[in-house]
């Protein structure tokens, strides 16, 4: 299991909320969140509630203000605990609802372009393991959290277009 605090103020200071696994509404036990400490295992952490909006990756560390997480502001309204990792199987699709090019990964992938030929990945199936997509190749921009399950489309994993540059496995533990 993994343990994260939340607290309201920066140098971890002021209230705080310690979590073990998804919360889907931080703001109901605290005003704000502007620190954050990853005791063990890793989160991401979301914008708003209910996992959307902005988000951050983290692993075990401090985090002694937004800038460390590369949030925008202190805005952290919810988080999913991420388990530890076992074997990794991802199918990439070119188009909606698991068309067009069927693309296969098990492992990192810098570049979407380079190893696969296209820019968009607009469905996936993920077997096994958890994964992070990025916007821009060399694990760039804004990024989600991809876990196991179906993605007809990708409004379903957070995205506002079907842009992945680069995707990676998470590992850190």
């Amino acid at each position: 299991m993994g343990k994260i605090i939340f607290y309201e103020d920066n140098n971890f200071s002021g209230h705080h909320f310690e979590c073990c696994n998804d919360c889907e509404d931080l703001l109901s036990r605290l005003s704000r969140c502007n620190s954050i400490k990853v005791e063990s295992g890793c989160f991401m952490i979301y914008e708003k509630p209910n996992y959307s909006g902005n988000q951050y990756y983290l692993k075990r560390g401090e985090y002694p203000d937004f800038h460390h997480w590369m949030g925008v502001n202190e805005s952290v309204s919810s988080c999913r605990y991420i388990p530890t990792p076992g074997m990794f199987n991802m199918r990439l699709y070119e188009r909606i609802e698991f068309g067009g090019q069927v693309m296969d990964l098990v492992d990192d992938c810098p570049s979407v372009m380079d190893r696969f030929h296209v820019n968009d990945i607009f469905s996936c199936n993920v077997k096994n393991g958890n994964w992070l997509f990025y916007e821009h190749p060399n694990y760039r921009g804004k990024m989600y959290l991809i876990r196991p399950g179906e993605y007809k489309r990708f409004s379903e994993w957070g995205g506002r277009s079907a842009r992945v540059g680069s995707i990676k496995r998470i590992m850190d533990y």
